[in-house]
């Protein structure tokens, strides 16, 4: 029983980190990202309310609070919805595009290395999470980011800056 157990508890991880890193039905950050036009990080697709990079940016931000909110039972959240995307006025250049994909992929490792180690079991609450679950935190940061990169590659596609296989 209890080694059934671990060969389950192993297997969610796996899968778990498969989903964070995209895989499978999910479409991968790096697919999303790669050949971005550097020309239209700071455009917004009509009646989008926000530019490629703010949505970037907004994934980020989202993934960084919920592993801080995971690791630190005095983690303030930033104020919702306001703090969770740059403003409007709010550009990017290269430098800050290149950090905003550099920081998404370091708090993506800090989450896998968390959600691996062996001490970890991803089904118990979290007590200063609500009572959620590290499994639970972690796909509610899969459906979000996998949400906002289908918009991003939605977004490229209707500025004809995609090339899609179909």
């Amino acid at each position: 029983m209890a080694e059934d157990n671990a060969n389950a508890s192993a297997e969610a991880k796996r899968r778990i980190v498969r989903a964070l890193r995209g895989g499978g039905a999910h479409l991968q950050f790096a697919d999303a990202v790669n050949g971005f036009p550097g020309s239209l990080m700071n455009t917004a697709p009509e009646h989008v309310p926000y530019t490629f990079w703010h949505q970037l940016e907004h994934i980020r931000i989202c993934q960084w609070d919920m592993l801080q909110y995971i690791l630190d039972p005095k983690h303030s959240s930033p104020e919702w919805p306001g703090e969770y995307w740059p403003a409007w006025s709010v550009t990017a250049d290269r430098i800050a595009w290149d950090e905003t994909i550099a920081q998404y992929y370091s708090d993506l490792e800090e989450f896998v290395r968390l959600i691996e180690r062996d001490d970890i079991d991803l089904l118990e609450p979290v007590a200063h999470n609500n009572g959620r679950s590290i499994f639970g935190s972690a796909l509610i940061v899969v459906d979000h980011t996998s949400y906002h990169l289908g918009e991003f590659v939605m977004g490229r596609q209707m500025l004809g800056a995609w090339k899609s296989e179909l």
